[in-house]
């Protein structure tokens, strides 16, 4: 067996101190052991919600792997993973506050029927409005709606995550909708002048 690290106490090894093979061996060995009740606590963290419980389970056990020179392995692991999986939750509920809600997008409903189309709007105009836009928001608008990929499609091409497509398509969305509103009501203004 490899000396422990200059860090760990004299007589305990780290899962990063294996032989080549053993690491592994000892890390899977932690995993199945771990899993079952680090995803009962992800789950009640996440308020029984399994595919983010599933998600913050994978994210500890990749922290794990990431600092397995600090992890002693005669020791059991379970709080520093239980800690771990309890700051990711913590820090992906902050994220989730701070973002506008993720709702999906149904293409199929028509639009209310209050709204009015808006006619007055030329091309010229909205390839102006499009192009006011910065950059990230004009690339996720061209993935979404002119090449007509799914979330999911955009954030692998732009290697971004999915909330992210969702929310520079929010606020793309949003700019659009006040530019062209404002361009509606300089050329009703006109026709009112003019008229």
């Amino acid at each position: 067996m490899l000396p422990a690290t200059e860090d760990a106490p004299k007589g305990h090894t780290t899962l990063g101190d294996q032989p080549l093979a053993e690491p592994d061996s000892a890390f899977r060995t932690m995993y199945a052991e771990h899993r079952p009740a680090l995803l009962r606590l992800a789950a009640t963290l996440t308020a029984g919600d399994h595919g983010r419980a599933e998600d913050l389970v994978q994210e500890t056990m990749l922290r794990a792997w990431t600092h397995r020179n600090d992890i002693d392995i005669h020791r059991s692991p379970r709080a520093w993973l239980a800690t771990t999986t309890r700051h990711l939750a913590i820090d992906a509920h902050r994220a989730r506050r701070a973002r506008p809600h993720e709702v999906e997008l149904d293409h199929r409903l028509p639009p209310i029927s209050s709204q009015r189309s808006d006619a007055s709007i030329d091309e010229t105009g909205v390839r102006a409005a499009v192009a006011a836009l910065p950059w990230h928001q004009r690339r996720v608008l061209a993935e979404v709606y002119y090449r007509d990929r799914s979330v999911a499609e955009t954030a692998r091409i732009l290697q971004i995550p999915a909330g992210t497509v969702k929310s520079r398509t929010f606020y793309a969305l949003r700019a659009l909708r006040r530019t062209l509103a404002a361009q509606d009501a300089v050329v009703s203004a006109k026709r009112i002048a003019t008229g």
